[in-house]
């Protein structure tokens, strides 16, 4: 091994549970390592959150489920009707699961104009775009997350986007991430996911993928 390349491994040198260090990842050339870059959507390539925290609280308690914040965050990436058929069995609210997850997304959709980037992790694609693999994989619904991909101008860079349509199993089971990986063309081992969440942070691992937690106060 050349000089060259003991400095590329011990630059890119994830921690035993696959993590590369956020300050790596926007200092560095990740083609030197990577073959395709895998972004979240929400909470990593958009601030989207906040503002699905609001519809979801706004939906839950129209239908009588509590659903704190702190429980919000930790379901970061479940597809929504899971979330609703958690909630509701735990609860022992009955509900409509298909007309709630509509209620749900009807209020997010309505908030999607007022998206933004979260800048220090677009700036990553931005600088990688046309030298690398890039992909988006997503808990969200396919249209929504390209919706918002259009808002923060960003859709044009990500020939490959997966949505929660597309896999039968969702994180923390790796299928999306396969998926991506798949539809790049690009061995998983040879890829690098960009994620805020830690149900996201375990089907990265499970997909045997080098990982990014992009949040900055973590």
């Amino acid at each position: 091994m050349s000089q060259s390349d003991n400095n590329t491994a011990s630059i890119f040198s994830p921690d035993e549970f696959g993590q590369l260090h956020l300050d790596i990842a926007i200092a560095h050339d990740l083609t030197e390592r990577y073959e395709g870059l895998i972004f979240d959507c929400d909470g990593t390539l958009t601030n989207s959150m906040p503002l699905h925290y609001l519809a979801w609280n706004e939906t839950m308690t129209r239908h009588g489920i509590d659903f704190p914040e702190s429980r919000f965050y930790a379901m970061g990436g479940m597809p929504s009707e899971k979330i609703i058929a958690v909630l509701s069995s735990e609860q022992g609210v009955s509900i409509d699961v298909d007309l709630a997850t509509e209620e749900k997304e009807a209020n997010f959709i309505a908030r999607i104009p007022s998206v933004e980037r979260l800048e220090h992790v677009t700036d990553i694609a931005e600088r990688h775009l046309n030298r690398i693999a890039m992909s988006v994989a997503s808990g969200g619904m396919r249209d929504i997350v390209a919706d918002q991909l259009r808002t923060i101008g960003v859709a044009d860079w990500f020939p490959v986007l997966v949505g929660s349509e597309d896999t039968e199993l969702h994180k923390p089971e790796p299928d999306v991430f396969l998926c991506a990986a798949e539809r790049m063309g690009v061995d998983p081992k040879r890829c690098l996911v960009f994620e805020d969440s830690p149900l996201g942070f375990e089907a990265a691992k499970r997909a045997g993928m080098d990982w990014v937690d992009v949040r900055v106060d973590a």
